[in-house]
């Protein structure tokens, strides 16, 4: 079963009578930035039925996700169901409102891309102006890209997962 798209209008239109908007993205992208009044269901933790009186409208950051696993998100629902066509992205530049919270890190999946593209342009200066054996770091990079295409498991990943600007901070006790 296939889900119908929608525009970010006919979908604040259904939001007005009732339907409810479930994001799917990974709790640190919601953390930083979401539609207000939107619910999060991570796709990636996804379980059992997502009921609503109206509608059911699925997001993503572009709509690529929630298209790409629109057959499992039609059998989640319990009710009719959409994909918000363009994600949030296209309802930012339908000028529709957005929370946002920049005090949040970059999505892991952006800092991964940072630090693996600055390391491979930094393996390729050092190979190319300092000593060629420097071109190993890029390689290695590239391997590491290729494994975690592959095998669904990103070292990088769960490295920058430990930062300290991704850790959680500690919630005070209760007095």
């Amino acid at each position: 079963m296939s889900l119908a798209t929608i525009s970010p209008q006919k979908a604040k239109e259904l939001i007005a009578k009732g339907a409810v908007l479930v994001d799917i993205r990974e709790a640190d992208e919601y953390a930083r930035e979401r539609i207000p009044g939107a619910r999060h269901h991570a796709f990636s933790k996804l379980q059992g039925p997502i009921a609503a009186p109206g509608a059911v409208i699925f997001h993503c950051r572009s709509g690529n996700r929630t298209a790409t696993h629109a057959e499992r998100l039609a059998a989640a629902a319990t009710c009719d169901a959409y994909i918000l066509e363009g994600g949030i992205n296209a309802w930012k530049k339908a000028g529709l409102p957005v929370a946002q919270d920049k005090t949040q890190p970059l999505e892991l999946m952006r800092q991964v891309q940072i630090a693996a593209g600055s390391l491979t342009l930094l393996g390729v200066l050092l190979g190319a102006y300092v000593h060629p054996g420097f071109y190993a770091l890029s390689g290695f990079v590239g391997a590491g890209l290729i494994f975690a295409g592959v095998t669904g498991f990103c070292g990088m990943a769960r490295l920058l997962a430990f930062a300290p600007w991704n850790r959680k901070a500690a919630v005070p006790a209760k007095a």
